[in-house]
């Protein structure tokens, strides 16, 4: 009987999840797993004395699996993970093709099939969706709880409005795959998924191509700059929002801005950034009909 753990944030989802616990662990034992429930403790590693199991099953938000995925490789291991999204945004949950409902998400795990994706690493930290620094990049940080449990994604809007009175520039040097450039920018985002904080931000980004796709807004004027954001957001194509793909990117900057990775705190300038090509082992549905990044 192949062995698991159901690794669940009982903060997280409204309490859903603490409520059907039994009932996920109930669909993956008629599937015949040998499953044991853990509450999530975020000053242990979970994959202590689970070293040997065949599958962890993570219910929580980006940065429940964010903290999953940095045990497992600082253990050295290669386990893979299955996805129960139960946070405000659940962007890599939906990168997988991952049902909203809990119960449904289970039986996709439980009858699925195991696939590789990629995931990225910044000075040793590992993360699964994006690496962001600028304005709004922090906002999930400053998100309380309260707030996300309350009013959902739009708790971001509103702690997003509140950091743009912080406007600034932050001076880079970049190199992107060998190619070198200055920049001012406003905003850096490096998706290894497509989304961030629900909002599709990433229009061709895959977490099966081995590449990062990387959004950077330039410092103009404050008019110019808010304008060029919002066009990127109807569908457009502003000059000043660089675009790129890479593999590999350095960046330098005089400032140390604080940086943010899947939600939470990120690493300290300068960066070193890589996606690593099917770096994570996911558990997904069999039969995957409506997003092509995770397929048998």
């Amino acid at each position: 009987m192949k062995k698991a753990v159901f690794l669940y944030n009982d903060q997280s989802g409204k309490g859903r999840i603490r409520r059907n616990v039994e009932r996920i662990c109930d669909i993956f034992r008629q599937a015949e797993y040998d499953i044991r429930p853990l509450p999530i403790d975020f000053e242990a590693n979970p994959f202590d004395g689970n070293e040997e199991i065949d599958l962890m099953v993570v219910a929580g938000g980006d940065g429940t699996i964010n903290f999953t995925l940095n045990a497992m490789k600082s253990k050295g291991l290669d386990i893979p993970l299955g996805v129960i999204p139960a946070g405000t945004a659940n962007d890599f949950a939906g990168a997988l093709g991952m049902s909203g409902n809990p119960l449904e998400a289970a039986r996709q795990i439980a009858s699925g099939t195991i696939d590789r994706v990629d995931c990225g690493c910044v000075n040793g930290k590992y993360f699964v969706n994006v690496l962001s620094f600028g304005i709004f990049t922090t906002t999930s940080q400053h998100t309380s709880n309260t707030s996300k449990h309350l009013i959902g994604k739009l708790a971001y809007l509103i702690e997003g409005v509140k950091e743009f009175r912080s406007l600034h520039a932050v001076p880079l040097e970049v190199v992107a795959d060998g190619e070198a450039f200055d920049l001012d920018s406003l905003i850096v985002l490096v998706f290894n998924g497509e989304t961030a904080g629900g909002f599709r931000l990433a229009r061709r980004a895959s977490i099966k191509d081995g590449l990062f796709d990387c959004l950077m807004l330039e410092k103009k004027n404050v008019i110019r700059s808010t304008e060029a954001m919002i066009r990127y957001l109807l569908g457009g194509n502003p000059k000043i929002v660089r675009q790129l793909k890479a593999q590999r990117i350095d960046i330098r900057s005089t400032l140390n801005e604080p940086t943010d990775v899947d939600g939470q705190k990120g690493a300290e300038f300068p960066l070193h950034i890589e996606c690593l090509p099917g770096g994570l082992q996911v558990m997904c549905e069999r039969e995957q009909t409506e997003s092509p990044e995770c397929n048998p």
